[in-house]
């Protein structure tokens, strides 16, 4: 067959799109290859979106990448693997269909990643193979016959170890190569099929105008997936073809006919017969293989598994309160320096107070959590990067079953530690709507990187004088992230019982093999979330602080007034007294209340409210530490405002409040609907005060 013009002699930058299983290595390539920032995780489902980027050839010539969502097949069961089955078939209009197609497959796991490579070679399109993790195959007893692979696919085939850069150099001189081969691998259609192929086939060129490999393509998978996934950017199917597809599957139930799985027997027997060919066993290393089942066998042991996940966290966390200390104090004692500096250079009024007051103590007081929220996230890529996380899913499976979610779920609200958003998006590797919607609507429960400053605030301001106990710490901080997690579960399973009712698919998940971290990705990924993090301190924090010392400082009270005097008449004094027969019976006041109104636009903007509302009462000519001028915060009465019981009753009231108004969008945007997050701000935040209620009046009751 002869190639396309275009594809001899391009005029244009290629568009490559990269494809393959979750966990094959695919987005390490793209990194790779483009030098581009993204997640490099190992459990199934990170890339969840596609992404694109640059590339440039050995001589120079741009390359446009398109790393699609990780699948194990074309034909797509959820919205993700859609994503990617639309791309190749050109069904979407927001993104090129790509001229050549990157295939990425598993070495140690041949046979099955051969499977999404055997439906994409009827696409009709040139494809490169990279066999990647040799070395994951290698340690297994395999010896990968690469030559003959490529003799008999006929196209290009890479061995490469993407991990360590090995075959990057060979993908890219093969990627700059005008004249790729189609494949020439072929398979057999079963005789009871082929009819109603060529019938699809016809109808989807005729009526819904596919190019005549597209329409054979599209055909094959129609007859695979009897349950296809149509999300936004396909094409719908013309009611001629669908009549076609009713009549036959019809016929084929009224005489038995397993028209799918005979589908899938006829392309495994034809990769079967290719990989007795390819893959030569070797002698097992089987002592290796013995250990790494024993430490298996501990961390998915349904007692012994729960014990290291939970000797995990409590590393974690200790790690968060020991290893933070130093760096916290010098970046505390930066921003109390730089604002000295300020007040010493410039003359006392309203710009100065500006910049001290509401920019620097407000971005000041989120900024000197960033040793901590870094720490958080290098332990996590560490944990990712080790296999460890699919293990965990592993083992929460059984928990998610008896709230009427399976395994999958986890991996999303696992991701919402660190951020709600990406973990709303993650939902799309869920293939039951009901399922994916309740995950959605439970995820901003976990404890998000953003709750963490305000935890760490209350736990430091627990103790009127004095330090509080490391292990005090540690134990509060776990205490947070365990209501959260048993809040998701517990709605989780009111939802599936009520308004989402419905069975748990039974999970499939691969656990990936152990390997040993790559330090300078999860240092990238460290860097990157600390960079987010610091541009919302730099933007959000920082508008919102100017803005709330704006409306601190206005309408002025005179120059009679106290600081106190002048906060309470203030806009935002009144929009807290407004609010404060509300959160009265809480423990909180309207001082208070500016923090929780403010914190709505995200949630570490209290620390940065909080350090505007209370450092307005101190000395203009020192800058006193947020905490200090906490533990001196009053009641009208004298009363100690910040006692144990509200700092406890206010981190518990973020655990379960929607206190972040980037995850309603992003709710706004997956449901397609204003009604869900509408809700989801409803009864997280109605929860959240009746829970505080009880949680106040019973401690004062005893007295506490």
């Amino acid at each position: 067959m002869n190639l396309p013009v275009h594809l001899k002699t391009p005029t244009r930058a290629p568009v490559y799109a990269l494809v393959g299983n979750p966990n094959c290595g695919k987005s390490t390539l793209f990194n790779g290859l483009t030098g581009l920032k993204q997640k490099v995780g190992n459990y199934p489902g990170v890339t969840v979106e596609r992404k694109i980027g640059t590339a440039y050839s050995q001589h120079g010539q741009p390359m446009t990448l398109i790393d699609l969502p990780g699948t194990y097949s074309l034909a797509a069961r959820s919205p993700d693997e859609a994503v990617t089955r639309d791309v190749l078939l050109g069904s979407r209009d927001d993104t090129q269909m790509p001229d050549r197609i990157v295939c990425i497959i598993d070495a140690s796991n041949l046979e099955r990643n051969l499977y999404l490579v055997n439906q994409i070679f009827d696409l009709g399109r040139p494809v490169i193979l990279v066999v990647n993790m040799m070395d994951l195959a290698t340690a297994a007893g395999l010896q990968i016959r690469i030559d003959r692979l490529e003799k008999d696919l006929g196209i290009p085939v890479i061995a490469a170890q993407a991990s360590k850069g090995v075959g990057l150099i060979e993908l890219k001189l093969t990627m700059s190569r005008v004249d790729l081969p189609l494949p020439k691998h072929r398979w057999d259609v079963p005789a009871a099929i082929s009819a109603s192929v060529a019938e699809l086939q016809a109808s989807l060129q005729n009526n819904d105008g596919k190019p005549p490999l597209i329409a054979r393509a599209e055909a094959l998978l129609l007859l695979t997936d009897q349950n296809p996934v149509r999300v936004a950017g396909s094409q719908p199917l013309s009611d001629r073809t669908s009549v076609i597809l009713d009549q036959w599957e019809k016929r084929w139930n009224a005489d038995g006919t397993d028209w799918s799985g005979s589908l899938v027997a006829a392309r495994y027997d034809a990769i079967g017969i290719l990989t007795a060919n390819t893959v030569l066993q070797q002698e097992t290393h089987g002592m290796r293989q013995s250990r790494l089942d024993r430490i298996d066998g501990i961390v998915t042991h349904e007692v012994w598994g729960w014990t290291v996940l939970g000797a995990i966290m409590s590393a974690l966390f200790l790690s968060i309160f020991t290893l933070a200390e130093l760096p916290m104090g010098l970046i505390e004692s930066s921003v109390s320096a730089l604002a000295d500096w300020v007040k010493s250079q410039m003359a006392a009024g309203e710009l100065r107070d500006l910049i001290t007051d509401g920019a620097i103590a407000g971005v000041g007081g989120v900024v000197i959590f960033l040793p901590q929220i870094l720490i958080l996230f290098f332990f996590i890529g560490l944990l990712e990067s080790t296999g460890y996380m699919a293990r965990a899913a592993f083992i929460m499976d059984r928990l998610m079953n008896r709230v009427g979610l399976n395994g999958k779920s986890f991996i999303p609200l696992l991701s919402s530690y660190a951020c709600a958003i990406p973990g709303i998006m993650a939902t799309r590797t869920i293939e039951d709507p009901k399922d994916r919607l309740v995950t959605i609507l439970v995820a901003p429960f976990m404890s998000c990187s953003a709750r963490l400053p305000v935890y760490l605030l209350m736990i430091a301001a627990l103790v009127p004088s004095g330090e509080v106990p490391i292990f005090t710490k540690v134990g509060l901080m776990l205490l947070m992230y365990g209501l959260g997690t048993c809040g998701a579960f517990g709605f989780a399973w009111l939802f599936k019982r009520t308004l989402l009712r419905g069975e748990p698919p039974p999970m499939i998940m691969e656990l990936p093999p152990y390997r040993m971290p790559r330090i300078k990705d999860v240092f990238m990924q460290m860097i990157e979330r600390g960079s987010l993090f610091l541009k919302r301190a730099g933007t959000i924090v920082l508008a919102i602080s100017i803005v709330l010392w704006a409306l601190t400082a206005y309408p002025n009270a005179g120059e009679s007034a106290t600081p106190a005097e002048q906060v309470a008449q203030s806009f935002a004094g009144q929009a807290g007294h407004a609010i404060e027969p509300i959160i009265k019976p809480l423990g909180f006041n309207w001082e208070i209340g500016i923090g929780l109104i403010s914190s709505f636009a995200a949630r570490e903007v209290f620390v940065s409210a909080t350090s505007v509302v209370f450092n307005v009462e101190e000395d203009e000519e020192n800058t006193a530490p947020l905490l200090q001028a906490l533990r001196s915060a009053t009641w009208p009465d004298g009363r100690p405002l910040f006692t144990p019981l509200v700092c406890l009753t206010l981190m518990v009231f973020y655990v379960f409040a929607m206190q972040c108004i980037s995850t309603v969008a992003v709710v706004r945007r997956e449901t397609n609907s204003w009604r869900w997050p509408l809700f989801q701000i409803g009864y997280q935040t109605g929860f959240a005060w009746l829970l505080c209620l009880v949680i106040y009046q019973s401690g004062t009751a005893l007295g506490f």
